[in-house]
């Protein structure tokens, strides 16, 4: 497995991986699937900003992506970054998700930054154990922010100090 900065032509790839997510789980609360076009401008947004969109690959085939950003807008924040990892489904439990995370918070962490956030669903204990499992910490429980598929979903917030 090799994890790489993303390109503009892995948008299609990506789509692929992400787009189930979207439509079938609460993984996301995003109800909107991803364009190719919409991958590009993260990809480019992401690159801009200095925080990079990398990719996980295998014998030349994404199989899993990952990106961070600013927690939330203004310049008070700069040093706390939220991240999305996302890993094909076939790929899961083979570590693809855990070298993700290493890149990203090796290229935050080289960039000063001072910790690393996930927002999680409730829903999805596989993600908040595989984030216990990285040394990130629930500091919060939001109650029914998220909402897909007709139900309120609690929002999970968990930190990881660089």
């Amino acid at each position: 497995m090799k994890v790489r900065p993303a390109k503009f032509s892995d948008s299609t790839e990506i789509v692929e991986i992400w787009n189930p997510y979207i439509k079938k789980t609460f993984v996301t609360f995003n109800a909107s699937e991803k364009t190719r076009e919409e991958v590009c401008d993260l990809i480019k947004d992401r690159r801009n900003d200095g925080h990079e969109f990398w990719v996980a690959s295998q014998d030349d085939k994404i199989i899993g992506f990952a990106s961070y950003d600013q927690l939330r807008a203004g310049v008070g924040y700069r040093y706390s970054m939220e991240h999305t990892i996302i890993v094909s489904e076939k790929h899961k439990s083979l570590g693809v998700g855990k070298n993700l995370m290493g890149t990203l918070c090796g290229h935050a962490k080289n960039r000063g930054i001072n910790s690393m956030w996930a927002g999680v669903s409730s829903l999805n204990v596989p993600a908040i154990k595989f984030h216990e499992g990285l040394d990130f910490k629930i500091v919060a429980r939001l109650p029914e922010v998220g909402y897909k598929f007709g139900t309120f979903v609690d929002l999970v917030l968990m930190r990881k100090l660089l």
